[in-house]
């Protein structure tokens, strides 16, 4: 029993009246899976949803690398024979500079991004020692393995295997250390960012494209009580998408 759910896109729009025309829909609290046709964004807001399901994503977006091929053929087949990855997102958790405190969970990863003209200024402490008295930089990246082929790389920080108790934590520009490499920590870790002098050199936290600013700190962790289940082409898991990202 299959869910469809669409973004916007007209690509996924077309797709949607297509498969659900051919296989039906059901609504989401009575399926067994829900296939979303979209990008890798619309699969990360498929799986926040909170409704513990396996999705199984079909690429209709840019890039996809969270999504299998678009084939409206066969899919019962191919939902049958998918294999399951699971992925334990990240905690956030933000003060602002009004006070208020703010809880997101990020699948790829939390993102520290200076709010200003000026280079953000920040304090790191992981599992409460200060390891990093301060880094200036455009911002800071603490990603999951999943995310780790994202904005992670793009930042020049370390692709890391799926099912490793890692995460990557790279800097985004960063002037001071100069050309810091970041770091690779245990995904057990509580990492915090305390933003020095943030009037000046306000700071916001983004947990996978979803914003908090201004903020006075963040704090993040691994959540493994938190479960997302994403459903590949045999021989197109996670591991291997990252395998062939290393070797394109």
């Amino acid at each position: 029993m299959i869910h469809f759910a669409a973004s916007n896109a007209e690509s996924a729009q077309i797709a949607l009246e297509q498969l659900v025309r051919r296989y039906g829909q059901v609504p989401r609290e009575s399926a067994e899976v829900i296939v979303a046709l979209g990008g890798d964004g619309f699969m990360l807001q498929t799986l926040h949803d909170g409704s513990g399901l396996p999705v199984y994503g079909m690429n209709r977006g840019t890039i996809g690398f969270l999504m299998n091929d678009y084939e409206p053929k066969d899919l019962p087949e191919r939902l049958a024979g998918a294999e399951e990855a699971v992925i334990n997102p990240l905690a956030m958790r933000a003060e602002t500079m009004d006070g208020e405190i703010h809880e997101l969970l990020a699948i790829n990863e939390v993102s520290l991004l200076r709010a200003g003209p000026q280079a953000a200024k920040l304090q790191i402490s992981i599992n409460g020692k200060l390891r990093m008295e301060e880094l200036v930089c455009d911002g800071a990246i603490l990603s999951t393995p999943a995310g780790s082929t994202a904005y992670n790389y793009s930042a020049h920080g370390p692709i890391l295997p799926i099912g490793s108790d890692v995460l990557a934590l790279t800097g985004i520009a960063s002037f001071r250390p100069r050309r810091w490499q970041g770091a690779i920590i245990p995904n057990s870790a509580l990492v915090r960012f305390d933003v020095l002098d943030p009037e000046k050199r306000p700071v916001m936290a983004d947990a996978d494209s979803r914003s908090v600013k201004p903020v006075r700190w963040v704090e993040v962790r691994s959540e493994p009580g938190v479960e997302h289940r994403i459903l590949f082409d045999p021989g197109h898991g996670l591991e291997e998408r990252l395998m062939r990202e290393q070797f394109a």
